[in-house]
């Protein structure tokens, strides 16, 4: 059997063996106005061909498609004369016309996830093949069962839908408990070599920070044919870097994670101040981009051994430099000009401030931090390009549907940044294109993919765009590029892809975008911009009048501090005795919160320094960021206990209000730490 029905075969088995997890959203079939084809025989005129090779661009050619594969690509003349009209073939069942127009093959997307926000499959794959994604390796894409059924669906053309390569965390899917020892772990490889899953994802923060499991799982994949990629978390570092795993046989390094500490001047990881805490994402993700400073300079010799090494282990790197593009220009990512009309409202919400969503930790992000981002981002672009420029593999990726990064569009984009790291535009489209093809087929044991290239036998996987995209990427995106019109004087809105051809089916690329803004206006409709900061949030689907300036502050009374009173002095001289004073009101305090065990219960002991001065306390307190308050009164000291909604962390900053008498004062108290001051007078 060829490619395409060895692979619908295979996974309509698995599918029938893998029952779909009840309540998993189905994706819609495929419409009868949804792509057309495939055909018997289809002819795509006049364009010139981008073959993915990093060769040079030929044309203009005839490409003629039977069924899903590509049978011949004939000269359609002359550069710069008029081509012949009636060419061969004629006995086409379909015809483009794309005379003047660019095809190059479509993109692969080494490393990419759906659902942020509770978006469906469909809101993916639609933005997915607008522009030109035509094949994805999920990691994980969603749960298995899902990801089985629609990869199965996607071969059969019976859903819209790129190609999907599926690979999946440890232990997902699997009923056999968790894969804790090295023999579990190869264990639950055996089962997922057999129930649909292409590969397995690591992170370095489950049973996979156990350098025993990670090594065993990866040596199992590798001798069932399945792949590994790794997202090597700060966790792990104690245990393996980058240059570790290779040894090990991983696939693919992808993000940044795992490079420079393979390259640091001493120890496993770089210096994080005291408070650091891997859970703060935002404490994070500002860290992370400090490394550089501890490692050894691009092209030492401790550099080139890294790439060298990797390289000799056959380890690809998948770059996913789009994805953390807030980190070193924010406003660049909040307000790109797609979001008000391709992104839906559960996937914005999902996007802005808070502290439980992955990836939306722009809580207080500073200029300072988009400098160290910058720094950052500069060093690991040399990193990718060296290594490429060595021969070593890159394979172009997104990660997007997290920080501002929509599906597709990031795929563009991902082109622009590695053109901005060194690549020439053939080198970019080769490395989303025909070494990401690779990269997920070798495991397999195919070292020569049927997709990622123009060529004759390939499986018809093409992007036809009128405009050249080795001369100006930003012409693929879906929303084009501005263009000055010198006959009109204005400027007009040029590009993005005419149509993508996925397994020989033909999608009008507009028309796919044109679904994606109905189902945005739909989820509107349907009161999904309820909550949503409409000052905040103007860039957004849900709109807004803009921003505003920020509020004037309301100027703060000047406090005037009470001094209270010290140790008396030596007697004065003999001399009536005065009748003693009253006592001070505003004592000197001392705040301390513990949490309990199961992290629910907070106890503070708020007490007057010194002690026992019999100062009339009120104690407020509450969880930072939170309204509720809990009030206690006392004389010398109070003790104030609450237990919170939900689990808090070791690191939980509480507001304690403070009063005595007419002074106050707001203190804020980390849990486990000590607060000390003087309350201040109020003036009147």
């Amino acid at each position: 059997m060829g490619f395409r029905m060895r692979a619908v075969a295979t996974a309509l088995l698995v599918s029938c063996a893998v029952p779909v997890a009840a309540g998993a959203q189905a994706t819609p079939p495929r419409g009868p106005d949804e792509g057309k084809g495939p055909f018997t025989k289809l002819v795509i005129r006049g364009v010139n061909v981008i073959d993915g090779s990093g060769g040079t661009v030929q044309g203009p050619r005839d490409i003629v498609i039977q069924g899903n594969r590509i049978t011949e690509i004939r000269s359609a003349g002359t550069p710069g004369l008029p081509m012949q009209p009636n060419r061969p073939p004629r006995d086409f069942d379909h015809e483009i016309d794309a005379t003047g127009m660019w095809v190059m093959p479509g993109l692969v997307d080494e490393h990419v996830h759906a659902e942020q926000g509770g978006t469906p499959l469909t809101y993916a794959y639609k933005l997915w093949l607008a522009h030109g994604v035509t094949t994805v390796r999920g990691v994980n894409l969603t749960g298995n069962a899902a990801a089985v059924r629609d990869k199965a669906a996607s071969e059969a053309n019976t859903i819209v839908a790129p190609r999907i390569i599926n690979y999946q965390r440890p232990g997902a899917g699997w009923s056999g408990g968790s894969p804790n020892t090295p023999e579990k772990a190869r264990e639950w490889v055996r089962w997922a070599s057999v129930n649909g899953v292409d590969g397995v994802k690591f992170a370095g923060t489950g049973v996979d920070q156990d350098k025993r499991i990670l090594a065993a799982m990866i040596d199992e994949a590798k001798k069932l044919g399945l792949g590994t990629t790794m997202h090597h978390s700060p966790p792990v570092y104690p245990e393996v870097n980058a240059v570790e795993t290779g040894r090990m046989g991983l696939g693919t390094v992808t993000h940044f994670y795992g490079h420079f500490e393979s390259i640091l001047k001493s120890g496993r990881t770089h210096p994080f101040p005291d408070d650091y805490n891997y859970a703060d994402e935002q404490s994070r993700w500002r860290h992370v981009a400090k490394v550089i400073d501890y490692t050894f300079e691009p092209g030492s010799p401790q550099w080139w051994a890294y790439l060298n090494e990797q390289k000799a282990n056959g380890v690809t790197f998948g770059p996913t430099m789009s994805v953390y593009e807030a980190g070193r220009d924010l406003m660049r990512a909040r307000t790109q000009e797609w979001h008000r009309t391709y992104a839906m409202p559960s996937i914005w919400k999902f996007w802005e401030p808070n502290r439980e969503n992955h990836g939306s930790f722009y809580y207080d992000w500073t200029t300072a931090d988009e400098v160290s981002w910058k720094r950052f981002i500069h060093r690991y672009m040399q990193l990718i390009n060296d290594y490429k420029s060595i021969g070593g593999r890159v394979a172009g990726g997104t990660d997007a549907g997290f920080i501002y990064s929509l599906y597709g569009f990031a795929a563009i984009r991902e082109l622009e940044l590695m053109q901005e790291a060194g690549f020439t535009a053939h080198e970019a489209i080769n490395a989303y294109t025909r070494q990401a093809a690779r990269t997920l087929m070798e495991p397999k044991g195919i070292t020569d993919p049927e997709f990622g290239m123009v060529r004759v036998g390939q499986i018809a996987d093409l992007v036809i765009a009128p405009e050249n995209p080795l001369a100006n990427f930003k012409t693929l995106y879906g929303t084009g590029t501005g263009r000055l019109n010198d006959a009109t004087g204005k400027l007009e809105r040029v590009g993005g892809v005419r149509w993508t051809v996925r397994n020989g089916v033909v999608y009008d690329a507009k028309a796919l975008l044109a679904d994606v803004a109905k189902m945005v206006q739909t989820q509107k409709d349907a009161g999904g911009c309820a909550g949503v900061d409409l000052d905040w949030s103007a860039a957004g689907p849900c709109g807004g009048t803009g921003p505003t300036t920020p509020p004037i502050p309301t100027p703060t009374p000047t406090a005037t501090p009470v001094q209270v009173p010290g140790p008396p002095g030596p007697a004065g001289p003999v001399g009536p005795q005065g009748p003693k004073g009253d006592k001070g009101d505003a004592p000197n305090v001392r705040i301390t919160c513990d949490l309990s065990g199961d992290g629910r219960s907070i106890s503070c002991t708020i007490t007057a320094v010194p002690p026992g001065d019999g100062a009339k306390l009120k104690s407020a307190v509450r969880v930072q960021n939170t309204s509720r308050t809990v009030t206690r009164s006392g004389t010398g000291a109070v003790k104030v206990k609450f237990k919170a909604a939900k689990r808090l962390r070791k690191t939980q900053k509480l507001v304690v209000t403070v009063s005595s008498g007419t002074a106050e004062k707001r203190f804020t108290v980390r849990v486990g730490k000590t607060a000390k001051g003087a309350l201040v007078a109020k003036t009147k």
